[in-house]
């Protein structure tokens, strides 16, 4: 699978998500969509929403309910695309969603796997890949990263680290959709910045690529640790989302 392979199937899920087209992210120009449920979403998205932006570098893809297309278009042709996923900015948005009961919730940055510079990286620990049923009783808060028990029919494979037989590290992949899996890792605190994300990492995305889907990997800007590893990786930074959520549920997160 080359690069430019793995961006265009990218962009095709993106599409899926946003609903749009997949050239519309390579635009010069702002484009808004209204949500609509799609069986081809990544699974873990709550679609319809009200406002979700969506950029690739060039221009803001924005799904919007209707009662917010308006609002939503006003606040992305105000300012350059990457000023609209930055504070104060952001700021301007809030108010802009308070009426509606909305504020700004998620932000993250997505990384693709570059090919020409992803490869299998060690640490000093063994290695294991790891199928469904060797990690089925591993779901637990220390490895809630890797994977998911709310999800774990999505879990597909998983890779960890051992230190003479103990589990010391684990990177696990879920299929959120049908041609990209999302990559998740932990790593007990006494046995980090030793390379062992890295390693752990780089060989669940050699795996998954071997299986013919696209890895993918997730971070807030602000986690500068996670970043590193993506990078030392061989992934790069594709594109950026901020969606915004009801108050109410925002409340619960962080009640």
């Amino acid at each position: 699978m080359t690069n430019k392979e793995i961006l265009q199937i990218a962009l095709q899920q993106s599409a899926y998500d946003c609903n749009c087209a997949a050239e519309d992210f390579l635009s010069d120009k702002n484009i808004v969509t209204i949500s609509k449920k799609n069986e081809l979403a990544r699974k873990y998205i709550p679609l319809p929403l009200e406002c979700d932006l969506v950029s690739y570098g060039n221009n803001i893809v924005a799904q919007t309910s209707q009662r917010l297309k308006d609002t939503v278009t006003e606040y992305i042709n105000r300012f350059p695309a990457f000023r609209c996923f930055e504070t104060p900015n952001i700021n301007i948005l809030n108010d802009m969603l308070a009426s509606y009961n909305l504020k700004v919730c998620f932000m993250a940055e997505y990384f693709l796997p570059d090919v020409t510079k992803l490869k299998r990286l060690e640490c000093n620990y063994e290695l294991r890949v790891l199928k469904k049923s060797d990690f089925e009783n591993l779901y637990c808060d220390k490895w809630s990263n890797a994977i998911c028990e709310g999800n774990k029919d999505r879990d597909i494979l998983a890779v960890g680290a051992y230190d003479n037989g103990k589990l010391i590290g684990l990177a696990g992949c879920s299929a959120d959709c049908e041609t990209m899996y999302q990559i998740g890792v932990d790593v007990l605190p006494e046995y980090r910045r030793q390379g062992v994300a890295s390693a752990l990492t780089s060989n669940l995305a050699v795996e998954i690529l071997a299986l013919g889907k696209v890895p993918f990997y997730c971070a807030a800007w602000s986690n500068v640790k996670s970043v590193r590893n993506a990078i030392k990786c061989g992934f790069y930074p594709a594109w950026v989302e901020l969606t915004a959520r009801d108050v109410n549920f925002i409340n619960k997160i962080i009640s």
